[in-house]
């Protein structure tokens, strides 16, 4: 899927963005996310999802020319917890690069993502699949071979999620849809 023609608005922000990071690939696809959430075009939440300090870090250490977070990042909560959030989180970092401290950010911030309703790199304001796919062959390289048959990440995502924990028939975009949430998150 070709790039989204972005507004000025988010253009704008991403290049303010791409012109404080320190030019590491994971910057490209943060700063699109930063831009498209100040702009109003993300699920995630001021924070990317991310508690204040892990965020905090995160922006050190890709965007190191920043000297101060935008005001609508200071106090910002992550977008509602879903109970699967926590699983998804140790799913994508079954398959880490294990570079760096950063793929533990980027599996909770695709976690946060995967609260949305729309294609998962729609709801992480990035500008195409092409995009979430290079994310994750970045930071999760046996999780990207491991979905060789292309499917939508999101569905991917939790289709794993469901074989992790033995569910294997699951038809619902995310669990809160689906007709077997008992089994898998009720009472033991």
């Amino acid at each position: 899927m070709n790039a989204q023609v972005q507004p000025p608005r988010i253009q704008s922000l991403y290049s303010y963005w791409v012109g404080l990071s320190d030019g590491e690939i994971n910057s490209i696809y943060l700063a699109r996310m930063l831009a498209a959430q100040v702009a109003g075009h993300s699920v995630l939440s001021g924070t990317l999802g991310l508690p204040y300090e892990e965020f905090t870090r995160l922006m050190q250490q890709y965007f190191p020319g920043s000297s101060q977070l935008p005001d609508n990042h200071a106090e910002a909560a992550p977008v509602a917890d879903i109970p699967e959030s926590e699983g998804l989180i140790r799913l994508l970092l079954n398959y880490r690069a294990a570079r760096d401290e950063s793929e533990i950010w980027l599996a909770k911030i695709l976690a946060q993502g995967c609260a949305g309703s729309e294609h998962l790199w729609y709801d992480l304001g990035l500008w195409s699949r092409d995009d979430l796919q290079a994310l994750i062959r970045y930071n999760f390289p046996g999780l990207a071979r491991k979905n060789h048959l292309e499917m939508k990440w999101k569905k991917f995502l939790y289709r794993q999620l469901c074989l992790d924990t033995g569910v294997t028939l699951c038809r619902s975009p995310s669990c809160q849809d689906c007709n077997e949430y008992e089994d898998c998150f009720g009472p033991e």
